[in-house]
C-alpha cells in the first residue's frame, strides 16, 4: 500500500541548547504529539540520540525521519513522517541554518539566537506554512523576512502618527475649551 503524496512535509521543526533545552519549536501536526509535555518528551529522545554527532545526520526516532545539525551550543532538528524524503528535509534544515546564519552574522549560538528571536521565528515561518515547505532558498527567506520587517516598521510608524494626530486634536481641543474659560 502506497501513501497518497501530501505537501505536508515536515512534521516539527525545533531548535534545542547543548543542555537540550527547548529554544524554539513548531509543531504542525497537531494530532502527533498534542501536548507540550508529549513534545518535550520527544525532543529529550531525540537530543538523546542524536547529541553526541559531530556531523550533520540522519536519524529515525520513534517511527519519524530526523534530520538535524549542530553549530557551537545549539541543536537544529527538521522532524518528517518515516516516508518523508530526506533530502527534502535536509533542504528545510540547509535552508534554516544558512537564513539564520545571514541574520546573525555568521554567530549561530545560543545567546545570540534568543536576542534575535523574533527574526528566528519570521525564518522559520518563510520557510514552512502549517507544515508545506514554502521556500529553500536562503535568499529568497531573506528578502521575504526583510521585506516583512520593513513593512512592520512601517505599519508601527503610520500607527505612532495617527496616535499623534489624535493626541494633536486632543490637545488642540483642550486648548480652545481652556480659552474659553
Amino acid at each position: 500500500s502506497t501513501l497518497e503524496p501530501s505537501l505536508y512535509t515536515v512534521k516539527a521543526v525545533f531548535i534545542l541548547d547543548n543542555d537540550g533545552n527547548r529554544l524554539l519549536s513548531k509543531y504542525y501536526d497537531k494530532e502527533l504529539y498534542p501536548s507540550m509535555k508529549e513534545q518535550k518528551n520527544f525532543e529529550k529522545n531525540v537530543f538523546n540520540k542524536t547529541h553526541k554527532a559531530d556531523t550533520d545526520e540522519i536519524a529515525f526516532v520513534e517511527g519519524m525521519t530526523i534530520v538535524y545539525k549542530c553549530s557551537i551550543d545549539l541543536f537544529f532538528y527538521v522532524v518528517g513522517s518515516s516516508q518523508e524524503n530526506e533530502l527534502m528535509l535536509m533542504a528545510v534544515l540547509n535552508c534554516l541554518f544558512e537564513s539564520l546564519g545571514q541574520i546573525l552574522r555568521k554567530n549561530v549560538e545560543r545567546r545570540c539566537l534568543l536576542d534575535n528571536l523574533d527574526g528566528v521565528f519570521l525564518v522559520v515561518d518563510e520557510i514552512i506554512d502549517g507544515g508545506v515547505i514554502l521556500e529553500s532558498d536562503p535568499q529568497q527567506v531573506i528578502q521575504k523576512v526583510n521585506y516583512r520587517v520593513r513593512h512592520l516598521q512601517s505599519q508601527a510608524v503610520s500607527t505612532v502618527w495617527m496616535n499623534t494626530d489624535s493626541d494633536m486634536s486632543t490637545i488642540l481641543e483642550d486648548t480652545d475649551d481652556y480659552r474659553k474659560l
